[in-house]
């Protein structure tokens, strides 16, 4: 007899997302557009980490999402920016509207933080929505997981 065991994601999903904030981003431009002008317009450096890449099978084919990544030392405060949207499949199927994903991460993460990430991208002409998420919101949080 051949038994499953079912792997519990329950407290990692937990873990992952304690102390985060999520935002998400509409944008007229391609990912590499947006990454160059959020780089710009915000000071930071945001770079492709294909360590963490995200690699979901849907329909019997791979999907890979990539991460962009961004550490603040100052304030210990670390910033991914995913992509929604991989060849018509999309990290969070309840959010196909948006184009990326903003998750801010950080034990001394605080509101004016988020607000300040908000101002600064609401600044750039070409994103038309900034939004924050969430949590209960979110009902595939597995797949930000890295």
């Amino acid at each position: 007899m051949v038994s499953r065991l079912k792997l519990n994601t329950d407290g990692i999903e937990e873990d992952f997302f304690t102390g985060t904030h999520l935002l998400g981003i509409m944008s007229l431009v391609k990912n590499y557009r947006f990454i160059w002008q959020v780089n710009s317009y915000t000071g930071f450096d945001l770079r492709l980490n294909a360590d963490i890449e995200i690699q979901l099978k849907r329909k019997g084919r791979n999907y890979f999402f990539q991460l962009y990544q961004f550490c603040q030392t100052e304030s210990e405060l670390e910033h991914y920016i995913y992509f929604n949207q991989f060849q018509g499949e999309y990290l969070l199927p309840e959010f196909k509207h948006l184009d990326f994903l903003w998750l801010i991460r950080g034990n001394l993460i605080n509101d004016e933080d988020v607000l300040n990430v908000q101002t600064k991208l609401k600044a750039i002409e070409t994103i038309q929505l900034v939004a924050e998420l969430t949590h209960e919101k979110i009902k595939n949080k597995g797949n930000l997981i890295f």
